[in-house]
């Protein structure tokens, strides 16, 4: 059976619970409070006890602890898979939506996500979703401008009526009552 691993030596167990009770994290106050346990000597079970948790969790607790320091007892987000585009394909992305398609090579006359799929799909054999595509575009500055949807019954020439009778302010002087006025 192998050794315990050491903790750090520039830390104790009252600058630990110090620490606990100024942070704001309560994960991380709990795992400074394990470890300061183990600091005042106890044992690694007590500490995982106090913690919640198992003795492999008050190791990674300690080597975390060891490399970091008690920002290394902080939750981190976690990175999230790898982007599939690079940079050189994103910078081709970049060009081909601000020169717009060319109809009789591309086969449309304005981007859609799924046309920028097939595109890319043809020039880097990288498949992507739609919706992977549209978060792109979104972290390059991009918005999906969309056209005012019309009625196709609409009459134009009435709705500029309304809107010429509708701007014009049709203020009038109210008729003064017929009632008298009391004192």
């Amino acid at each position: 059976m192998g050794s315990a691993i050491g903790l750090r030596e520039d830390f104790d167990g009252a600058a630990l619970r110090r620490l606990s009770r100024t942070t704001k994290s309560a994960n991380q106050a709990r795992r400074l409070l394990a470890l300061a346990e183990i600091y005042d000597g106890g044992s690694r079970s007590t500490a995982a006890r106090i913690g919640g948790v198992g003795l492999q969790i008050v190791r990674d607790w300690v080597i975390r602890f060891n490399a970091r320091g008690p920002d290394g007892l902080l939750d981190g987000k976690a990175p999230g898979p790898r982007s599939r585009l690079n940079d050189t394909q994103r910078q081709a992305l970049i060009d081909v939506v601000e020169s717009g398609p060319i109809p009789a090579i591309h086969g449309v006359v304005r981007w859609r996500l799924i046309d920028l799929a097939q595109w890319l799909h043809d020039e880097f054999a990288v498949s992507l979703d739609e919706t992977t595509i549209s978060r792109e575009l979104k972290k390059l500055g991009y918005v999906k401008l969309t056209a005012r949807p019309r009625h196709h019954a609409q009459n134009e020439h009435a709705m500029e009526a309304f809107k010429k009778g509708a701007s014009l302010p049709s203020w009038q002087r109210s008729k003064r009552s017929s009632r008298r006025e009391r004192p």
